[in-house]
């Protein structure tokens, strides 16, 4: 028997986007989306599939601080309102990026998460992910 890469499709296409998902993948990766919007396109995706089970997932921007100032920095580092980054990816405390992150896996039955470090140079927000963040997910 040979291995199988397992194949991700992802997009917001209403029609072609679905029916390629229920063809090909293993796995449905909704990209840049707020959760009501991931919820629509999961739901076109999983009537396309007709029953046939795929990984949900999510790719989001994420900032994450000790505290609102840090959280703002770390938006405006990468060019960004804090407030957009709040509306439209993974921004706030590891405690409040935890309670997102679970809001989208009950809301739209995300099981995998790509978060989106924009800003490669702070070490700092990977270290913070990684010790406050990740284990709480486990």
């Amino acid at each position: 028997m040979q291995a199988r890469v397992p194949v991700v499709v992802g997009g917001r296409g209403r029609k072609r986007t679905p029916e390629l998902a229920a063809r090909f993948a293993d796995e449905f990766n909704i990209p840049f989306a707020d959760v009501d919007g991931a919820v629509e396109q999961f739901d076109r995706v999983a009537a396309a599939a007709g029953g046939r089970p795929l990984v949900r997932s999510a790719a989001q921007v994420v900032c994450v601080g000790r505290d609102d100032a840090e959280v703002a920095r770390r938006a405006a580092a990468i060019g960004r309102d804090v407030d957009e980054v709040r509306a439209t990816g993974f921004a706030g405390t590891p405690d409040q990026v935890v309670d997102l992150l679970g809001r989208w896996h009950e809301r739209a039955g995300v099981t995998r998460f790509y978060l989106q470090l924009l800003d490669l140079t702070d070490l700092d927000q990977i270290d913070l992910v990684a010790a406050e963040v990740v284990p709480q997910l486990r």
